[in-house]
């Protein structure tokens, strides 16, 4: 008897909740329906609505609901555009202080002040707050919504403490403490405040020990840090160690995700991410600066080729496999470059660990260039002797020069795709700048001048293959 295969398919909470936004339930039955979705699924159906219908569906769902909607909603700051400044400064007061400050920053400035002076009171002075600090300092992606105790409280103290401020704070997992003195003090994990038995001592399940950021840090300079506690969130101090807020899993989530973005774009030779809305004028002031770097770098590379202008001209066959060398070559720079930048943001290399990738990367380089070289070597000295129709040692000379170009540049390529990030780093300057279109571009010229000089130093001034 065959077994039935059980396929997994995805719920088709979106078409329900339609069904059910479009039903003209009375607005008390239709909140009790909306009690079973999650704000995720309720956003994707929002999103689905027309704006006459989400503007009647609003004032039903009350500002708290609809802020927990916005949070799952991609470009929120569009839909907040469909109510009035005063309806929208009410939703975003009852947001995160993070998820304001990133709904509050796409909006143009007179907006943005109109809506800070809005808000309630702790609601702007939160967002005041995140807003002080510069985009790549830490403090910038923390969120203010959390739990802290003193130290000195008893068990059945702290219990009271959390369940009063759980009602205005539901990051709950991890309840900070701080001292006499206001400073950081340790962390509790909310089990182990709900497993201790009434008499204990609250000091028995602190974790002094537990990590912190400071608000200032830079973000990249922390960021493997807290991703190798792996925990729910850290707080962040100030220097004088208070806690002014957290990062939460969610926030290193969203910030590996936009280090990911800005660093594909830089391979990609952008100065920044580009999106689906930008103008013709935005996107070519991202595309241009490193566009008029390579093409002077590209005149460079052409130069030099037309420097070796006398090899072509006696040998125009060695120009069917340039490209062959090129493109070898700029893929190897371009491997050893993604390795040693993903080394570099993970671990703190000594200047022997340095120099070993260095090593290592060229002997990759030159095994690999060995192998594809000697089938450089074998396949095309076939395919110039059979249909070119080249002498059988002349046609072997030329695919040995093709071979030992393609071994050599492979080897340089593996140094400099090393090299070039390694010295970005050094003076403090992003290595991924020094990426796909810079190092091909660098690449190109080595193993022009590799393959070309190869060319003129065997098959002319030794081998006379004229």
């Amino acid at each position: 008897m065959e077994k039935e295969v059980l396929q997994m398919t995805e719920p088709g909470y979106v078409e329900e909740l339609l069904g059910i936004l479009r039903s003209k339930l009375p607005p008390d039955e239709l909140l009790d329906r909306l009690d079973d979705y999650h704000e995720n699924d309720i956003a994707g159906a929002l999103e689905q609505l027309s704006e006459e219908e989400r503007k009647v569906l609003y004032p039903i769902l009350g500002a708290e609901r609809v802020s927990e909607i916005f949070t799952y909603i991609e470009d929120p700051e569009v839909y907040l555009q469909e109510i009035s400044l005063e309806k929208a400064a009410a939703v975003i007061s009852h947001m995160d202080s993070d998820d304001a400050v990133d709904i509050l920053e796409e909006m143009d400035d007179k907006t943005q002040k109109k809506l800070v002076r809005m808000l309630d009171a702790d609601a702007s002075r939160d967002v005041k707050l995140l807003l002080s600090y510069d985009e790549d300092e830490i403090g910038s992606v923390m969120t203010t919504n959390f739990i802290v105790i003193h130290h000195f409280l008893t068990i059945r103290q702290a219990m009271t403490e959390l369940v009063r401020q759980a009602g205005e704070n539901d990051n709950i997992t991890t309840i900070y403490v701080i001292d006499g003195k206001e400073q950081f003090y340790g962390a509790i994990d909310l089990k182990d405040l709900i497993l201790a038995r009434d008499g204990s001592d609250l000091e028995d399940i602190i974790s002094t020990s537990y990590p912190y950021v400071h608000d200032h840090e830079q973000i990249s300079d922390c960021l493997e840090r807290i991703k190798d506690y792996a925990e729910d969130s850290i707080p962040v101090l100030t220097s004088d160690l208070h806690i002014v807020g957290v990062v939460t899993s969610q926030d290193i989530i969203e910030v590996v995700d936009d280090e990911m973005g800005e660093d594909y774009a830089k391979f990609a030779g952008l100065t920044a991410e580009e999106d689906l809305n930008e103008t013709l004028l935005e996107s070519m002031k991202k595309r241009l600066p490193w566009l008029i770097v390579l093409l002077f770098l590209g005149m460079g590379v052409s130069t030099v080729v037309g420097m070796f202008e006398a090899v072509v001209a006696v040998l125009p066959i060695v120009m069917c496999f340039q490209s062959l060398i090129l493109d070898m070559a700029g893929n190897v720079g371009t491997q050893s470059l993604a390795v040693t930048i993903r080394v570099l943001m993970d671990e703190n290399l000594t200047g022997s660990q340095k120099v070993g990738l260095v090593f290592k990367e060229v002997r990759v380089g030159f095994s690999n260039g060995l192998f594809l070289g000697t089938m450089a070597f074998l396949f095309i000295g076939l395919y110039v002797f059979l249909l070119k129709h080249v002498p059988m040692g002349n046609a072997f000379l030329i695919s040995g020069c093709v071979g030992t170009a393609l071994m050599v540049a492979m080897v340089i390529s593996s140094m400099v795709g090393t090299l070039i990030p390694m010295f970005f780093h050094k003076i403090k300057v992003d290595p991924a700048v020094a990426s796909g279109p810079l190092i091909t571009t660098v690449n190109d010229l080595v193993a022009v001048v590799t393959y070309y000089g190869l060319a003129w130093v065997l098959l002319i001034n030794i081998f006379h293959l004229v």
